[in-house]
C-alpha cells in the first residue's frame, strides 16, 4: 500500500469527535438489535453496562486502520452473535475480552461488576492472549491452560475465534511480517480448532484469509476464475437443479436448494493435492437442499431426497458419505453424494434438515440447543473428555504438545468398532495399536498385533472407517522407540513415551547432576529457562532427552563455552545480533542496529548478511520469503509457502525475521521443473533448446521417462530469479503436447 493510499484510507477514520461517536451508537444498537430475541429481565442493562466498560477503558485507543479500539469488542460481539449463536454473557465477555490485558481493568474488577461467570471465560480469553509470542515451551504450557478452560468452559475458544476472524479480516493494516505470523497461526491452529468446533463458515472464512497473506498470487488467480466462471456456473446450477425440484414439490417437500462455490482454499488444495489446473477442478460447487422436517422423519426424508437425486443422475458409489447414522464429533450431521450431472461434470450434493443446517454453520452453541437429554450421546463432552485427559497425563517438558493436540484431536475422524460391535471414533491415519491404546492403557502397551476384519495384521497396520478390530496381547510385550513412528493419538504417544521414560529416568539422573556441574562452572543456574536453551540448541524434545544424551555421552558439553553467551544468570545463543556481528567482520559496509534487523535485503553480495537458503524449499529471488533465527545457523531463508512456514511462524514466531530480495544478477540459483506431456519424436531437443538456446539458461540435470505414450520429465537449472523461471514455465508450456510444468524443490547433492 502506497503512502498516499494510506493517507487516503486513514483520513476516512480521522472523523471528528461527534461522528465517532454517532458510529460507535450506531454499531453498538447493531448489536443490541440482534441480541434482542435472547433478552431477559436485567439483560439489556448488563450488555450497556459491559459496554459503557469497554468503551471507557479503551476510549484513547487506535486501531491500526485510525479507527477507535471499541470498534473490535463490538465487532467480535456480532460474531459471536450472528454467526455463532452465542448469547448474552457471551456477548458481555466478547465487550470485555481485551479490557483485562490492555487497559488498568483487573479480573476483580469484572468479578464484582458481572459476577464469577464471566470473570472466569474473560480470564480465559486474557491467558490465549499470551499464548502465541511465548517461547515454545512456555507456549505448550500456555495452550494447555487454555483446552483446560476450553474444556470447562468452551465458550472461551467460540469468542477467541470471533477474535481471530474479526483480527483476520482486518489484517490490511498489519505490517507484512505480522501478517505472515497472523495468518499462519490461523491456518496452523485456529482454523481447525473453528472445524473441530463444527463452525464450518468461519473455518472457510479463516482458510481464505489466511491464504490470501500467505499465498496472495494464487489466492488472486483463483478468486479471479471463480469471478469469469460465476454466470456459466449458475446456468449449470440451474439446469442440474430443475429435475430434482421438480420431484421434491411433487413430494411436498418443504425445502431449499441451491448451488455455492467452494473456498478458494479447499479449491486450491485440491488443485495441488490431485496436480490439476483450476479448469480441471470439477466440483468448483457444492448443491445443498436443505428440508424442513420434524425430528422423527429427518432421517428418513433425507433418505428420501437421496433416492430422488440417484434417480435423476448416476451416483458415485465410493463418495457417499453418510453422517447421519454416524454424525461426525462436532455434531455435523448431514448425507453428502457425488453424482454425475449434465456435461459429464460430477457434483456433489448435501443433503440436510433446518437444524443439522444450523448445527453445521453454528457448531457447538446451536448442539447445545437442539441437545435432547442422554440419548443424543453427548459427543462434544466426550471429547473434552479426551483432551482432559490428554492434559492431566502430558509431561510438562514436552514442547510436541501442539503437534500432539493438531493430530490427535483437530484431524478429521473415522469410526472403528470392537468385536463386540461397539464404535470408537480415532483420528484419521490412526493405526490398530491406537485403537489398542484407545481401549485400555494396559492393553496397548502388550498389545503384538490385531485381527481387522478377521485378518491377521501387525500393530502398525492403519485402519479405515467401518474396520472391526480385534487386538492380539502378550505378557512379554513392551513398548518400543518405533512405536512413536506410527501411532497418531496423543494418548497412544503419552503412554509410550511414560513406558520409555521408566527406563530412562535412571540414567538421566546422571545427566543432570553433571550439567549443573557445568553450569555452576559457567557461573549460570540449572534453571528452567537455561536447560530450555540447551534443548533447543542440541534440537531435543524434552530435558529428560537433554539429561539421558549428556549422561550417554552423545552430548559433549565442552562446546558451551564457545557456543554461548553468559547474559548475567542466562545463557544464550546466537540471535539476529551475532548473525549481524559475523556480517560485518566479513566486511560488509553496513550494519545493523537491532530496529533495522527487521529488514534484512540479501542477495546483493555474498558477504551482506550470513544466511543460508533451506533445504525444505530452495527459495530463488523473486519468491516471498520470510528469515528464521536457527540455532548455530544463523538465519535461514523459506519460502512463505514452504512445507514447515506455517508451522514455524505459528509456533516460534518470536524468530521470524521480515526479508527481502535485492537484485543480482550474477549469483545462480537451483531449482527444478517437472514436465508431463505426450511422449513425441524430438520432444527432449524442443524442451533443451528453448532451456539452453533461448533463455541461455544453464542445465544441471534432466531425467526423461517414458511410459504408455507419456513422458515425465525433471530438469534441474540454473536461475538467476522468479522472473526468469516464470518466463521459462510460460514457454515450455507453449510446446505442443505439454500438459503441465510445474516447479518442484530440489536437493542439491
Amino acid at each position: 500500500m502506497t503512502t498516499e493510499t494510506l493517507e487516503k484510507e486513514l483520513t476516512k477514520y480521522t472523523l471528528d469527535a461527534e461522528q465517532e461517536k454517532k458510529e460507535i451508537l450506531r454499531r453498538y444498537r447493531a448489536l443490541l438489535k440482534v441480541l434482542r430475541p435472547k433478552f431477559k429481565k436485567g439483560d439489556k442493562e448488563l450488555v450497556r453496562h459491559a459496554f459503557e466498560m469497554s468503551a471507557e477503558a479503551h476510549k484513547t485507543m487506535r486501531r491500526k486502520s485510525g479507527e477507535p479500539y471499541i470498534f473490535h469488542p463490538i465487532a467480535v460481539a456480532m460474531i459471536c452473535v450472528e454467526e455463532i449463536g452465542l448469547g448474552v454473557r457471551s456477548t458481555i465477555c466478547a465487550l470485555l475480552h481485551d479490557t483485562v490485558e490492555d487497559t488498568d481493568i483487573t479480573i476483580e474488577d469484572v468479578a464484582r461488576e458481572f459476577g464469577n461467570e464471566i470473570a472466569k471465560i474473560v480470564d480465559g480469553l486474557t491467558k490465549i492472549a499470551t499464548v502465541v509470542d511465548a517461547s515454545t515451551s512456555q507456549q505448550a504450557e500456555n495452550f494447555k491452560k487454555i483446552l483446560l478452560t476450553l474444556t470447562d468452559d468452551p465458550r472461551v475458544i467460540l469468542i477467541k475465534l470471533a477474535d481471530r476472524l474479526h483480527n483476520m479480516r482486518t489484517l490490511d493494516w498489519m505490517k507484512p511480517e505480522k501478517q505472515l505470523k497472523i495468518a499462519s497461526e490461523t491456518v496452523w491452529v485456529y482454523a481447525p480448532l473453528a472445524h473441530r468446533m463444527g463452525l464450518y463458515a468461519i473455518k472457510t472464512e479463516m482458510e481464505d484469509l489466511a491464504m490470501k497473506y500467505l499465498e496472495p498470487q494464487e489466492y488472486r488467480d483463483i478468486a479471479r476464475k471463480l469471478s469469469e466462471t460465476k454466470r456459466e456456473r449458475t446456468r449449470f446450477i440451474n439446469e442440474f437443479i430443475k429435475p430434482i425440484k421438480e420431484k421434491l414439490q411433487a413430494s411436498h417437500f418443504n425445502f431449499d436448494i441451491y448451488g455455492r462455490p467452494k473456498s478458494i482454499h479447499s479449491i486450491w488444495n485440491k488443485m495441488k493435492k490431485k496436480s490439476v489446473s483450476f479448469e480441471e477442478v470439477y466440483d468448483l460447487f457444492a448443491i445443498r437442499v436443505i428440508l424442513d422436517s420434524p425430528p422423527e422423519r429427518e432421517k428418513e426424508d433425507c433418505w428420501k431426497v437421496y433416492s430422488m437425486i440417484t434417480d435423476s443422475y448416476t451416483p458415485s458409489p465410493e463418495r457417499l458419505r453418510d453422517w447421519l447414522s454416524n454424525p461426525k464429533s462436532n455434531g455435523y450431521e448431514a448425507l453428502h453424494t457425488t453424482v454425475m450431472g449434465p456435461q459429464g461434470r460430477w457434483v456433489e450434493v448435501q443433503i440436510r434438515t433446518k437444524r443439522m443446517n444450523e448445527i453445521a454453520e453454528k457448531g457447538l452453541a446451536a448442539h447445545w440447543k437442539y441437545k435432547e437429554g442422554a440419548s443424543d450421546e453427548d459427543r462434544f463432552d466426550k471429547w473434552f473428555g479426551q483432551i482432559r485427559e490428554m492434559i492431566s497425563t502430558q509431561g510438562t517438558d514436552s514442547i510436541d504438545f501442539l503437534q500432539d493436540f493438531k493430530t490427535s484431536f483437530l484431524a478429521e475422524e473415522i469410526y472403528v468398532y470392537t468385536p463386540k460391535g461397539d464404535v470408537k471414533m480415532l483420528p484419521t491415519g490412526s493405526t490398530a495399536l491406537d485403537f489398542a491404546f484407545s481401549i485400555h492403557s494396559a492393553i496397548g502397551q502388550r498389545c503384538i498385533g490385531a485381527k481387522v476384519n478377521h485378518k491377521l495384521v501387525p500393530i502398525s497396520h492403519k485402519l479405515r472407517s467401518g474396520d472391526q478390530v480385534e487386538i492380539i496381547t502378550s505378557n512379554k510385550q513392551k513398548p518400543s522407540e518405533d512405536w512413536l513412528n506410527f501411532v497418531v493419538t496423543a494418548k497412544a504417544r503419552n503412554r509410550i513415551k511414560d513406558a520409555l521414560k521408566e527406563e530412562k529416568r535412571a540414567i538421566a539422573e546422571d545427566g543432570k547432576y553433571t550439567l549443573s556441574r557445568k553450569l555452576e562452572n559457567l557461573g549460570v543456574p540449572a534453571s528452567s529457562y537455561n536447560v530450555d536453551e540447551l534443548m533447543n540448541f542440541y534440537k531435543l524434545s524434552s530435558h529428560l532427552d537433554l539429561y539421558y544424551n549428556i549422561a550417554i555421552k552423545k552430548i559433549d558439553l565442552k562446546e558451551l563455552k564457545d557456543e554461548f553467551v553468559v547474559n548475567g544468570d542466562k545463557l544464550e545463543y546466537p540471535h539476529i545480533e551475532k548473525v549481524e556481528k559475523a556480517a560485518h567482520e566479513s566486511g560488509t559496509t553496513k550494519t545493523f542496529s537491532k530496529k533495522d534487523s527487521e529488514l534484512i535485503i540479501f542477495g546483493e553480495s555474498s558477504d551482506k548478511v550470513m544466511y543460508t537458503l533451506a533445504n525444505c524449499c530452495h527459495p530463488i529471488p523473486g519468491d516471498d520469503v520470510f528469515g528464521f533465527v536457527s540455532v548455530g545457523k544463523g538465519l535461514i531463508i523459506h519460502r512463505t509457502n514452504c512445507p514447515n512456514a506455517a508451522q514455524l511462524m505459528a509456533n516460534q514466531g518470536h524468530r521470524i525475521v521480515k526479508t527481502k530480495w535485492a537484485k543480482n544478477k550474477e549469483i545462480s540459483f537451483l531449482t527444478g521443473l517437472q514436465i508431463t506431456g505426450m511422449d513425441d519424436v524430438g520432444v527432449i531437443h524442443k524442451i533443451t533448446n528453448i532451456i539452453s538456446g533461448d533463455l541461455k539458461i544453464n542445465i544441471a540435470a534432466l531425467t526423461i521417462e517414458s511410459q504408455e505414450g507419456i513422458f515425465m520429465g525433471k530438469v534441474k537449472v540454473f536461475v538467476h530469479d522468479k522472473e526468469e523461471l516464470d518466463e521459462l514455465v510460460l514457454r515450455l508450456k507453449k510446446l505442443n503436447g505439454i500438459q503441465q510444468v510445474e516447479r518442484f524443490d530440489t536437493e542439491e547433492k
